[in-house]
């Protein structure tokens, strides 16, 4: 399995029951696949750079995992069509040194 980060902007707008739900979303995506979920950081509600969709703010989400690159495709399919999402990003990252 190789390393993978995904940054997640949810609508700012979404209720508290609705974040919290986006975000086991992401945690069962990811591991639901035989994928394995290292962490998963919010950073909070940031200014975006620019508009997206009459967006001027995200909720910034940061899941780090590991899974095969055939589960990508997967979840990035499923994230394209969750309502919450904003924008997406999905990368493969170094292994971190112990």
């Amino acid at each position: 399995m190789k390393a993978y980060e995904a940054l997640v902007i949810l609508d700012s707008n979404l209720s508290e029951e609705d974040r919290a739900a986006a975000i086991k979303r992401i945690s069962d995506l990811v591991t639901g696949g035989g994928s394995t979920l290292d962490n998963i950081d919010e950073w909070g509600k940031r200014k975006l750079a620019f508009e997206i969709d009459k967006h001027t703010e995200g909720d910034y989400i940061l899941a780090e995992f590991h899974a095969d690159p055939s589960a990508i495709a997967e979840i990035d399919r499923v994230l394209r069509i969750t309502d919450a999402v904003v924008r997406f990003i999905i990368i493969q990252r170094d292994e971190k040194k112990s």
